[in-house]
């Protein structure tokens, strides 16, 4: 179940949406102003977000502008009301993956939410055993840290993994002491992993707290030989 933060101030078109959302399958966290969707999408993993451009206490740009200098790469589809073209260049020249603008109606929202989420979720094929990725017709092996890395968060899709957890259960050492020499791991998996390594949307990075894997995005062959669903 894809997760995705809605962060709209009005509160008739937050319940529909909101409401349309969950029927549609999604789990959805609502937010009601700036502060609190910046707030939540500081604090929780998303697959997408919903962000409306004029809202209280922060704009939908102060929003999208701090999230993104935060390393938060979740795509996200901005809601205005405006319809001046500057706007909107702005607001994707910010980092916003896609917008809408009101009214709009909610077959083409939803429909712009699961092209969205199916280009963040590229289908990646990984073969432990043989410690190779393919993705699309492009492959590459991977090291055995590397794999060790992607194995353990894998098994923990979907969730925000700290880069203590990760240095403790498979190296045995200290966080500060080894946290740069991760992160290096880190960014050479996603070069094997990602379109875009500068842009993760499969490894991605939680600020202030780790990493975590897109669910859904890896097809894998596991060590005990085993291709499992998930």
């Amino acid at each position: 179940m894809s997760r995705i933060l809605l962060v709209e101030d009005d509160p008739g078109m937050a319940r529909g949406l909101g409401y349309n959302l969950k029927a549609d399958g999604y789990d959805v966290v609502h937010a009601a102003d700036g502060a609190d969707g910046l707030k939540q999408a500081r604090a929780g993993a998303f697959d997408l977000i919903l962000l409306d451009v004029m809202l209280p206490q922060l704009s939908g740009f102060d929003v999208l502008r701090q999230l993104r200098a935060d390393g938060n790469e979740s795509p996200v589809i901005l809601l205005t009301a405006r319809g001046e073209e500057l706007d909107k260049i702005a607001g994707l020249k910010l980092g916003a993956d896609d917008y809408v603008t009101k009214p709009f109606s909610l077959g083409e929202l939803l429909a712009r939410i699961g092209a969205r989420l199916r280009r963040s979720q590229p289908g990646i094929a990984v073969d432990f055993p043989a410690l190779r990725v393919e993705r699309g017709t492009a492959h590459a092996r991977l090291t055995p840290t590397e794999a060790d890395i992607l194995h353990y968060l894998w098994e923990r899709e979907g969730q925000a993994v700290t880069r203590g957890a990760i240095l403790r259960d498979l190296w045995g050492v200290a966080e500060a002491s080894e946290t740069r020499t991760l992160d290096n791991h880190v960014a050479r998996l996603r070069k094997k992993l990602e379109d875009d390594a500068t842009r993760p949307v499969v490894l991605q990075t939680v600020s202030g707290v780790g990493y975590r894997l897109a669910p859904g995005t890896l097809a894998v062959q596991d060590r005990d030989g085993n291709a499992p669903d998930s």
